[in-house]
Formats: C-alpha cells, sequence, structure tokens
C-alpha cells in the first residue's frame, strides 16, 4: 500500500498515454486491479484557456477514482495557473509530465526537456504545489540522452519543490521506448529520496514485476504500454505478488468480448464515429500475436460502425 498524506492505494498502477489512457480504457484496468489510474496528459496552457477539447479529457468518474490527472508545460507561472484553476476537480493527485520524448512537446521545452534543468524542475513543481490542496507527482525518465543521466538529480529537485511521489522510466528521451529500461536507475532515484517512487519500464509480466519490486525497492509498479489490449495485466500481477500463484492469459475469445465491450463503452462516451475510429487500433492491440491477427487489423482498419466489427470478429471465432 502507498501512503500520499490522506490518500492510500495499491502497488500496482496504470500509468498516463496520450491519446490511450482516456476514462473508458482507465475503467476497464480499475476493474482489472489497477487502483491508481492516470488520465492523458494536459496542457496546463490550453487549462487557462479554457479549451474545450482539453476539458473533455480532464473527465473523470467517480467510480474510477483514485485518479491522478497529469498536466504538461514548461513555465512555472502557467503551471500554477492551470493547478488552481482545475484544484475543486474530482481528481486526487496532480501529476506533472517531465517524461514525454515527443518531439513537438519537447521542441517547444516541455515533457522530457524539463530534465535539461533540474532549477526549472523545482520551480514548476513549487509554482504547482503551491496553487493546489492536491498531492502533486512527477513522471520523469532516466536523463534526456545518453550522457546525461539525471534522474536522481530531477527527483531530488522536484521532491524540493514539493513533490510527494515520483515516477520513473527507465529509458532516456533518446531512447523513446526502445531497448532495455535501466532499473539501476529507477533504484538510484529510490535510494535517494524520502517519497514514494513508482518504477516504470519493461514491466510486461507478473515476473517482471516481482523483479521490479526485487530489484529496485521501489514502492509500486506503473504499466502503461504492457496494458494495451490487455487490462487483465492488472490482477494476473496482483494474484501473483500476494499469492505466486501465475493466472493463464486471456484467451481469444476473452479478448474478443473484451474489445466488443469496450467499443461499446467508447461509442456511448464519445459516439460512433470517434469511438470507432480510435477503437481501431485498440483492437489490433486485443488481437496481438493471434494467428491471422493481420488480416483482422486490415479488415478492422476500414470499420466504420460496431456492427462491421462484430461482424469481423465473430467471423474470427468460427
Amino acid at each position: 500500500m502507498i501512503d500520499i498524506g490522506k490518500l492510500k492505494f495499491n502497488r500496482v498502477v496504470l500509468g498516463p498515454m496520450a491519446t490511450v489512457t482516456d476514462m473508458v480504457f482507465r475503467l476497464l484496468c480499475k476493474e482489472h486491479g489497477a487502483d491508481l489510474v492516470y488520465t492523458e496528459m494536459v496542457s496546463a496552457k490550453a487549462i487557462t484557456y479554457k479549451n474545450k477539447n482539453t476539458e473533455d479529457l480532464m473527465i473523470v468518474s467517480e467510480i474510477e477514482r483514485p485518479v491522478a490527472l497529469q498536466i504538461f508545460g514548461k513555465e512555472p507561472e502557467v503551471m500554477g495557473e492551470a493547478a488552481a484553476m482545475i484544484n475543486d476537480r474530482n481528481f486526487d493527485i496532480l501529476d506533472i509530465n517531465m517524461g514525454c520524448p515527443v518531439p513537438k512537446v519537447v521542441n517547444n521545452g516541455e515533457g522530457a526537456a524539463l530534465m535539461k534543468d533540474p532549477r526549472l524542475i523545482e520551480s514548476i513543481v513549487h509554482a504547482v504545489s503551491s496553487n493546489t490542496d492536491k498531492p502533486v507527482s512527477v513522471k520523469i525518465r532516466k536523463g534526456f540522452e545518453e550522457g546525461e543521466e539525471n534522474a536522481v538529480e530531477c527527483a531530488l529537485a522536484a521532491e524540493a519543490g514539493g513533490a510527494k511521489m515520483i515516477a520513473v522510466h527507465g529509458r532516456t528521451r533518446e531512447d523513446y521506448y526502445f531497448g532495455k529500461a535501466d532499473w539501476n536507475c529507477i533504484r538510484r532515484v529510490k535510494e535517494a529520496v524520502k517519497i514514494p517512487v513508482l518504477g516504470n519500464g519493461d514491466v510486461n509480466s507478473p515476473q517482471d514485476a516481482a523483479r521490479m519490486f526485487e530489484e529496485t525497492g521501489v514502492d509500486g509498479v506503473m504499466v502503461a504500454r504492457a496494458a494495451q489490449g490487455n487490462p487483465w495485466i492488472f490482477e494476473r500481477i496482483n494474484t501473483y505478488l500476494e499469492t505466486g500463484k501465475l493466472l493463464p492469459e486471456p484467451t481469444i475469445k476473452d479478448r474478443i468480448d473484451m474489445a466488443l465491450r469496450h467499443t461499446k463503452m467508447l461509442i456511448e462516451f464519445k459516439g460512433e464515429y470517434t469511438g470507432i475510429r480510435e477503437m481501431r487500433r485498440h483492437v489490433a492491440w486485443y488481437m496481438a500475436g493471434f494467428p491471422g491477427a493481420t488480416k483482422v487489423r486490415e479488415q478492422v482498419s476500414l470499420i466504420e460502425s460496431y456492427d462491421d466489427l462484430e461482424k469481423i470478429l465473430n467471423l474470427y471465432l468460427k
């Protein structure tokens, strides 16, 4: 159990993923054992502009709580203003993204680019924590690039600014999501700070999660891409950590049933036009690794309705 002030949650959490961790995805992961879930990252500047699309990204259901709402930006005053504007919303942790590797974010001095300047990190965290009564957390990487691996320095700066929890992805911005995550970096951060640390990177199975705890001493593990098309991973990890029992992988029928349910929920949340188009890639994740999945993905890429999808997936099962 992780304890941040009055907030307590279990130690296996769903990490933030842009265009993926919307409310529907979070609810499915929550239902399968992810105790804390993160929203997609939201621009602090867009919050201050009261942007309509940003408003939609911040919708939180009471049944998915506790929820960490993640914001990004580079200007302490703007970050603080955004924190104050959303303070009364029904999320539980305000997280600051300092790890996004995407060029349009980094080239604007945001996301992982913040790791170039630990003093700015401290200033941003202080500005945010001074303008909200929610616990503030930060998500960082190993460093910006090889040779500039300063996760410990950045974590200490965030802690000094008032952060109550740190999540560390064991890859540099230069690595993106490739290569092996450096868990030693995560361990060094855990040893350096006094606040809870979440380890992120290469937790793809229950056994990986157990090794992450053993090798790094982290307080919790953050699962992100391994949950795409696989919300079951959380209950499989939790069961393994608690009992040593390895639950079976979901069957293809399990995955298809979940894909169809996911689709219905997404349509209800966003409408059929948007919901179906967003589900195309989710279906590809649900089908990954099964015989004939490539052909199914090609067919699904052209679907326009729930009925189209149901026909394709039911035909696959015959």
